[in-house]
């Protein structure tokens, strides 16, 4: 299978990611796969949903292989039934990668192109919405304050070690404390911007239509 194209959506649990990956989904090309929405879709009583349901339940990060297998089979499944076009879609990853060995995993099935960032500064707005998203869902890893403490502590010393393996150039960094219309034009203007960037640069790359010379 052709590597697909990819943006990232990256931030803390409760960044917002979903919801504006949804939106951004809604309003361009961009194909949206939250590992999250997978994860929860498989079935509870599956060799899978039982392995996932013992770290989720402590708040930690699936294994990283059995993650992007996982993944893999998904994406695979959406491009044999055709739902994804290798040749002309791009993907907004939600949730992976989340480890720097998954950086190296997902390289064989996606080619990251730009990510944007949700940056939230105080953790108790994290936590306040995650409680609040639990009432609202019924998610019970959203439910206990010190699941969501441990959470938030693998994502900063894990997940976030994960930008630096990629280049700054292609990260774009948007404040996640605004309102949640404010965070999903900020994203959107920054995916805009992306565009006509990979646009530019393509035209630039394509050689120049050779003058036939008149006899």
């Amino acid at each position: 299978m052709a590597k697909i194209p990819a943006v990232l959506i990256f931030g803390a649990p409760g960044s917002g990611k979903g919801t504006v990956g949804a939106k951004l989904a809604a309003t361009t090309s961009l194909k949206h796969i939250s590992t999250g929405d997978i994860f929860r879709g498989i079935a509870p009583s599956s060799e899978s949903g039982k392995l996932l349901a013992s770290y989720s339940s402590k708040g930690l990060l699936v294994p990283d292989e059995a993650t992007v297998e996982i993944f893999g089979r998904f994406i695979e499944g959406l491009v044999n039934t055709n739902k994804v076009n290798p040749d002309k879609d791009t993907l907004l990853l939600d949730g992976i990668p989340r480890t720097v060995a998954q950086v190296k995993l997902i390289e064989s099935v996606v080619d990251v192109k730009h990510i944007f960032v949700l940056d939230i500064k105080d953790e108790a707005t994290i936590v306040a919405r995650l409680l609040n998203r639990a009432k609202i869902e019924g998610r019970k890893d959203d439910a206990d304050e010190n699941v969501i403490k441990n959470r938030l502590k693998v994502y900063k010393e894990s997940t976030a070690k994960v930008l630096g393996k990629y280049s700054k150039s292609i990260i774009s960094r948007i404040d996640g404390d605004n309102t949640p219309d404010e965070v999903f034009c900020d994203t959107l203007s920054a995916y805009v911007k992306f565009c006509k960037s990979a646009n530019k640069s393509a035209k630039a790359k394509k050689p120049a239509k050779k003058v036939s010379k008149k006899k």
